[in-house]
C-alpha cells in the first residue's frame, strides 16, 4: 500500500503511528457547540515545540473515533489546523497535517463525486453529498513551511470537508432542512452507542501502550 505523508511518498506506517501511541485522547466538539460554527483563527507562530503534541493528541483521538480527518475546532481549540489519516479508492494512504489550509475547487471543470458523508462530530450519521472530484490544498507544515497537495476523490473529499470546519461550516450545513434534521436526529439516536464504541477503543490504545 503506498504511503504518501504531506503528499511525498514515504516509508509504510503501521496502522497505530508514532503520533498516535504519543498522544493524549482529547474530547470531540458536537455540533451545536459554538467553536464548530465560526471560523478559526489563523496561526500565526509554527514550531513543533508549540504545536507537536497537540497534532499528537489529534491523531490520537482521530484514531480512536475512527475518522480520516479531524480539525483543531473539533476539539475544541481556536486555530486553522487539521490532522488526516485516510486510505483512498485506489489504496493509497495520505497522512499529515495542515495549518492555515485554503482550498482550490472548479466543479465545472473537475466535474462531480457523488457519495456520503459524515463526520465525527455529529456521531453515528451521515448524508448523502457531493464534493467536487478534485481539489488543490494549499497550506503550511509545522514548521511554517508551505506546501501544496493535489487531491481526488475521497482524498479530496477530506481535504474539503477538514478546510470547510476551520471556517466554521460543518457537512450537515449543505444539506436541505429537511435532511439536516434527519441526519442530527439520526445522530441523536446512534450517539451513545458510537461513543460507548470510542470508550472501548481509547481502553484498547492503552492496553496497547502496557505491553510496549
Amino acid at each position: 500500500m503506498p504511503t504518501y505523508i504531506l503528499g511525498r511518498p514515504s516509508r509504510h506506517l503501521p496502522e497505530l503511528t508514532d503520533e498516535v501511541r504519543r498522544g493524549k485522547p482529547l474530547r470531540i466538539t458536537e455540533y451545536g457547540e459554538e467553536i464548530l460554527h465560526r471560523p478559526c483563527r489563523p496561526v500565526t507562530e509554527y514550531g513543533t515545540a508549540r504545536w507537536g503534541g497537540l497534532i499528537d493528541d489529534m491523531f490520537t483521538t482521530m484514531w480512536i473515533a475512527e475518522g480520516c480527518g479531524l480539525a483543531a475546532n473539533q476539539v475544541d481549540v481556536d486555530a486553522q489546523l487539521f490532522v488526516y489519516d485516510l486510505t483512498d479508492e485506489y489504496g493509497d494512504r495520505h497522512v499529515g497535517h495542515a495549518f492555515n489550509p485554503w482550498i482550490e475547487t472548479a466543479p465545472a471543470l473537475v466535474g462531480i463525486q457523488r457519495g456520503t458523508e459524515g463526520c465525527l462530530s455529529v456521531p453515528g450519521a451521515n448524508a448523502p453529498l457531493d464534493r467536487p472530484a478534485r481539489a488543490t490544498l494549499h497550506a503550511y507544515d509545522v514548521d511554517g513551511r508551505p506546501f501544496t497537495l493535489e487531491s481526488t476523490g475521497y482524498f479530496a473529499r477530506c481535504l474539503i470537508h477538514e478546510t470547510q470546519h476551520l471556517g466554521g461550516t460543518v457537512y450537515v450545513d449543505h444539506l436541505s432542512p429537511s435532511v439536516r434534521a434527519q441526519t442530527l436526529a439520526q445522530s441523536a439516536d446512534r450517539r451513545p452507542s458510537v461513543l460507548e464504541h470510542r470508550a472501548s477503543r481509547e481502553n484498547q490504545l492503552a492496553a496497547v501502550r502496557c505491553t510496549r
